[in-house]
């Protein structure tokens, strides 16, 4: 008679992972931080160190809190970039940074591919409440991605091929999204892109000349461009919506810069009353600066178009869409907005801030308007009056547009330890998108550097128009 085997016995679970591998982050960046610029200029985007080099952006930064920024000298610096946007928040927001302590010290099983979390569902559900129209939500890993979404399901949905967008739109940069760039310099040596097709910003009889013809599946438009911070007229989304539902096209809103309280509404385009987008992208700034994520709101009917049947549950999907840490970053985001007020924050701060820089237009010949919404604000250089200032106007024209606009963020960098931006190339513009808890403190130190840059260059003279010089010659060199 056979001994009846013996049970095995279970494995032993393995000892969890206490990360002893030798890899320490602090010492590995006080060993190598100061390689920063080298490291770019050897192994990234070479041009990047070059430019930042040339115009004197070349910083060391050590640590970030809410607008503001220190270099090792401890020197404060106001933020009024926002990452491109992405810090809405500000930098380190406590309660993001809890949550996502959180959520990595849940030790979540995430991404299985093959389950249901409960975190995606509760982000998609707080992001729907802001337009109770739409119904479905895909998460994805940046803008472009919820605009290749977005693109990708208006045309299954209608079944048409072609995308309007508008001259100067910046929906992206993946191929895509380059479809709908209404930028040359953006596009040129990436063609064939996506047949689709530009026209002006707030022509309507355009839009209802392409609609006519019976193929196009979407408009996609900025209800503010950040190129040049321009908003569409009033009444043009309305009327665009109209003429789209007349021919059976969708509107898509490329919220991924005007979203999430920038422009005084939670979204841009309710500014206007009555319109309500088919399908909407955000992005930026629901990372809480933390975490790369991207969002496209639709409507149920497009949704189960795309998803319509078992066969095509993953026929559009993304690796670490969804994943946990991102969307409790979003939900933090959320939450902190809520509670903190910060879309009525930004249209107070906004008004503020544009109402004293617009103040400034009759007082400065060089300064030709200040536009915008909320904390989306553009100030607009343009031809002097004078004949001495009318002469280096013209010098830097020559030379390149957008030099003068390079000259003012410049000092207010290197002088007044504030980070701006120029719009977009060619563009006199510079754009202040700072994050949603700017101060009135903040304001005042804005205004009081942008004057004392704007005396400087009325002035005539000093280092600011040898700068201009300089910069002369790097485009005539073509440097």
């Amino acid at each position: 008679m056979s001994t009846p085997a013996t049970p095995a016995t279970p494995a032993t679970p393995a000892t969890p992972r206490q990360g002893r591998t030798g890899f320490d982050l602090k010492a590995l960046l006080a060993e190598r931080g100061g390689e920063r610029y080298e490291l770019h200029a050897r192994h990234l985007n070479p041009q990047l160190p070059r430019m930042l080099h040339t115009i004197g952006f070349d910083k060391v930064y050590e640590r970030a809190e809410g607008a503001h920024f220190w270099d090792a000298e401890g020197n404060d610096y106001l933020d009024m970039l926002a990452g491109f946007g992405v810090m809405g928040l500000g930098r380190h927001h406590p309660v993001v940074r809890r949550a996502l302590h959180d959520v990595l010290d849940a030790g979540l099983a995430d991404l299985t591919r093959f389950d249901c979390p409960p975190l995606p569902g509760l982000l998609a559900e707080k992001l729907l409440a802001y337009s109770p129209h739409l119904e479905r939500v895909f998460f994805g890993n940046s803008g472009t991605e919820a605009v290749e979404t977005a693109l990708k399901f208006a045309r299954y949905a209608t079944g048409r091929p072609r995308i309007l967008y508008c001259d100067h739109a910046f929906h992206g940069l993946t191929t895509g999204s380059l479809s709908v760039n209404g930028e040359s310099g953006f596009r040129d040596g990436f063609a064939p892109l996506l047949p689709d097709t530009r026209i002006a910003l707030g022509d309507l009889a355009a839009l209802e000349r392409e609609l006519k013809q019976g193929d196009v599946a979407a408009f996609v438009v900025e209800p503010i461009q950040g190129k040049g911070v321009h908003a569409t007229p009033p009444g043009f989304l309305a009327a665009a919506q109209e003429l789209l539902r007349r021919h059976k096209a969708l509107l898509i809103a490329d919220e991924v810069q005007t979203g999430l309280g920038r422009t005084g509404d939670f979204y841009a385009y309710q500014h206007e009353p009555g319109v309500e987008p088919d399908l909407v992208c955000v992005a930026k700034a629901l990372s809480g600066g933390y975490v790369p994520v991207g969002a496209t709101l639709g409507r149920e009917w497009i949704f189960r178009k795309v998803y319509s049947s078992m066969d095509r549950v993953l026929v559009h999907s993304a690796s670490f869409g969804s994943n946990a840490q991102a969307m409790a970053a979003g939900l933090a985001v959320l939450s902190v907005m809520e509670e903190e007020g910060l879309t009525a924050r930004a249209r107070t701060m906004g008004d503020l801030l544009r109402g004293r820089l617009a103040a400034l237009v009759d007082e400065y010949e060089l300064l030709h308007e200040v536009r915008g919404r909320g904390l989306m604000i553009g100030i607009e250089f343009g031809r002097p009056a004078s004949l001495r200032l009318r002469s280096r106007w013209t010098m830097l024209q020559a030379a390149r547009k957008g030099l003068f606009a390079q000259m003012v963020v410049v000092p207010l960098l290197q002088r007044h330890r504030i980070l701006t931006q120029v719009s977009g190339d060619h563009l006199e513009v510079i754009k202040l998108i700072p994050p949603l808890v700017v101060d009135e403190s903040d304001i005042d130190r804005f205004v009081v550097a942008f004057r004392a840059v704007m005396d400087e260059a009325h002035g005539g003279g000093g280092l600011m128009w040898d700068f201009g010089r300089t910069l002369v010659k790097q485009a005539v060199g073509g440097g």
